[in-house]
């Protein structure tokens, strides 16, 4: 037996050991709104308590970069489905589902691609990257990010869409491809363009907007198979959320027929007051925003956090905070206890 494979055998035993479900866990209720997390595969395996709650909290998971290219194609004929047959297990076994992302984004991307040159040479790279992948777990991922942060940082014109390997070779018409090759390797699951700082209040946020409106309309235009766009949710928490802008956004996307989900949310606190009860309320009400302005419109299909725990979370990489104070973006603290912003969410799952 390979050293993979004994790792992979050991880890199903030990978790199918010790992560039964306990009693008092069930799954959501048909008509509530299902919460999940990102889950980092190196906590999954060593942190007991990490586990815990998951299983406690979660009706969903997503890998934080287990299924990105950089880590599930190391070159450009081998996959590496490790970290993915790990999380979905664990997934499994505790009567969550997974989601899947990414199958396309500028990021993540390993050495090797950079050499693509030319649309036939993209296309075959994508298409084989896209039915490898989505098909590796057709039926038991039911949603995927398709597209990942396609809009330019500050799309004005025809300048929209974020440079990247797939534009520069192939044109705007990347993201049809991508979706239609997604759909062709599932049938069933829902196709997701997933997108950042489309929440907040002013010109910045609004234009961002109005950009993912854009490409949205042209593929519903062309027949493209897409289903839903995913409001990543990384909050500047020093902002207030534009309710009725978001308001607006998400009733265009219902008029296409196009439903919406919460993929990656936190609240990015390194501006907001240093007393972390103060802290911890402006954080929940800019969560509950969010969500009660999206629901006006239409009710999103699922909220999944950017991680449970402050005890993991990529935010202190880019904002820590100046006066020295741990951040406390997600709605666990660091000692898994829970905070405001699980309250909110679950209080607004409950009876959206």
């Amino acid at each position: 037996m390979r050293r993979r494979d004994f790792v992979q055998v050991g880890l199903a035993v030990a978790a199918h050991a010790a992560l039964q479900v306990p009693a008092t866990h069930a799954a959501a209720p048909s008509r509530r709104i299902p919460y999940g997390s990102a889950v980092r595969g190196d906590a999954l395996v060593d942190d007991y308590d990490y586990r815990t709650v998951l299983a406690e909290h979660c009706q969903l998971v997503v890998p934080e970069g287990g299924l990105k290219w950089v880590v599930v194609r190391p070159s450009e004929d081998r996959f590496d489905f490790y970290e993915g047959d790990k999380l979905l297990a664990f997934a499994d076994q505790n009567g969550m589902k997974m989601r899947g992302h990414t199958l396309i984004w500028h990021g993540a991307m390993p050495d090797w691609t950079s050499s693509i040159r030319g649309a036939e040479a993209a296309e075959k790279a994508m298409t084989k990257h896209i039915h490898t992948v989505v098909g590796q777990y057709k039926g038991r991922i039911p949603s995927w990010d398709v597209i990942n942060e396609a809009i330019a940082e500050d799309p004005r014109g025809s300048d929209y869409l974020r440079p990247n390997l797939w534009l520069e070779n192939m044109g705007k018409g990347y993201i049809e491809t991508a979706l239609r090759l997604a759909a062709e390797a599932d049938p069933q699951a829902q196709l997701v363009i997933n997108e950042y700082d489309i929440e907040c209040v002013g010109e910045y946020y609004e234009n961002r907007r109005n950009a993912l409106l854009r490409v949205v309309r042209d593929l519903r235009d062309r027949g493209a198979p897409i289903h839903a766009v995913g409001f990543q949710g990384h909050l500047k928490g020093q902002y207030e959320i534009d309710k009725e802008g978001v308001s607006s956004f998400v009733a265009e996307l219902k008029a296409m027929d196009v439903d919406v989900l919460v993929t990656e949310l936190d609240v990015i606190d390194n501006l907001l007051p240093a007393d972390e009860k103060k802290r911890d309320q402006v954080i929940a009400v800019r969560v509950t925003d969010l969500l009660e302005a999206i629901s006006d419109a239409n009710p999103p299909t699922a909220i999944l956090t950017w991680g449970i725990t402050d005890r993991y979370t990529w935010v202190p990489t880019w904002f820590t905070r100046d006066d020295g104070r741990l951040n406390r973006p997600l709605p666990l603290d660091r000692d898994y206890k829970t905070k405001p912003m699980m309250d909110a969410i679950k209080r607004f799952a409950a009876r959206a």
